[in-house]
């Protein structure tokens, strides 16, 4: 799920959000106690990083759509991927050239001269028909339902993909793309490429002598008063456990995917560290405006100034640049001199 799909459905009614309790808290960059955490000097420009060599897509080829339809491509030549996640798996399968639009959370670099083809995070039907695809790539949290229904009756092949929150999901996700696509076997090379880089990424976690660090994280749009404080269907409990760390909305008994931040729920949270989007931490007024929001200064985390910032675009995408995520989390939880 990336912070497009958040975004999306905080867009789409924040009174839906809290009576289902979908809220989510995104951590914030960590940094040696007392220090105002930043974006750490080596963190890697929003780019995305494509095969060696551009595989030559095999059509027609039929997909099973997460939503139980059977769907069959029969040209890849204008592909249009209709959020952050999906996009970065076609542009690193190699396939970008081929892209004809975006959405707004496709934030990497190779994607910015295409058209965005949302509305305030909503899919706008006319604005993808307008672009003559050939082939839409959607997921479960894509939306509006009557757009994804226009584009159908329109004819154009669009195949649903379920949502990612876990690094499991990684590795079918990329295999679903790449058959729907025509390109199975450039697949399969950008799934054991991602997967050798994931388990590089966990080995090189330092080991931790004592209690697993509580991250908590926290979803953050201070223009619109949304904080969250994700919970176990949050999407960063996994990242958050590949680095050691122990999902402190899970630990503290939320249900679900997020709940309102309150100084009571945080508290009991009890986070050592804070995980959140960069763009969710400026919008907050940095470290400074955060520890300004109910119960932060009271945790350890806000104590010590612990904050873990990731680009929106990457954070939760679970694609191919997963592992870079993961290095940035345990560069910033485990800063050089205070392990």
């Amino acid at each position: 799920m990336s912070s497009g799909t958040i975004r999306s459905r905080a867009a789409r009614g924040p009174a839906l959000l809290l009576l289902a309790l979908g809220l989510l808290l995104p951590l914030a960059a960590c940094g040696p106690a007392g220090n105002t955490a930043a974006a750490p000097a080596s963190r890697a420009p929003d780019t995305v990083e494509p095969l060696a060599v551009a595989p030559v897509p095999q059509l027609p080829a039929t997909t099973a759509s997460a939503d139980g339809r059977q769907v069959t491509v029969t040209s890849a030549e204008r592909i249009i991927p209709l959020n952050g996640s999906l996009a970065e798996l076609v542009f690193s399968l190699g396939l970008g050239p081929k892209a004809v639009a975006r959405d707004v959370s496709t934030t990497f670099r190779q994607a910015a001269d295409l058209p965005v083809i949302t509305q305030a995070h909503e899919v706008s039907a006319e604005g993808v028909l307008s672009l003559h695809p050939t082939v839409v790539l959607a997921d479960r949290s894509t939306g509006p339902a009557e757009a994804i229904s226009q584009i159908r009756a329109a004819g154009v092949p669009l195949i649903v993909l379920d949502d990612a929150k876990r690094l499991a999901d990684v590795g079918p996700r990329i295999d679903t793309v790449a058959a729907a696509l025509g390109v199975p076997d450039a697949g399969r090379q950008l799934r054991e490429r991602t997967e050798q880089r994931t388990d590089a990424a966990r080995a090189a976690v330092p080991a931790t002598t004592g209690h697993r660090p509580k991250v908590a994280f926290l979803y953050l749009r201070g223009s619109a008063s949304v904080y969250l404080l994700g919970g176990p269907a949050s999407g960063a409990g996994s990242l958050i456990e590949a680095v050691g760390g122990e999902d402190a909305g899970t630990a503290a008994g939320l249900t679900g995917d997020f709940t309102p931040l309150t100084s009571e729920a945080l508290v009991k949270a009890a986070p050592d560290a804070i995980l959140v989007m960069s763009k969710g931490l400026d919008s907050v007024g940095g470290v400074d405006g955060l520890l300004k929001l109910p119960g932060v200064a009271q945790t350890p985390a806000g104590l010590d100034r612990r904050i873990v910032s990731i680009e929106d675009g990457q954070l939760l995408s679970y694609g191919p640049r997963t592992p870079q995520v993961l290095r940035e989390i345990s560069a910033q939880l485990y800063p050089a001199g205070a392990r």
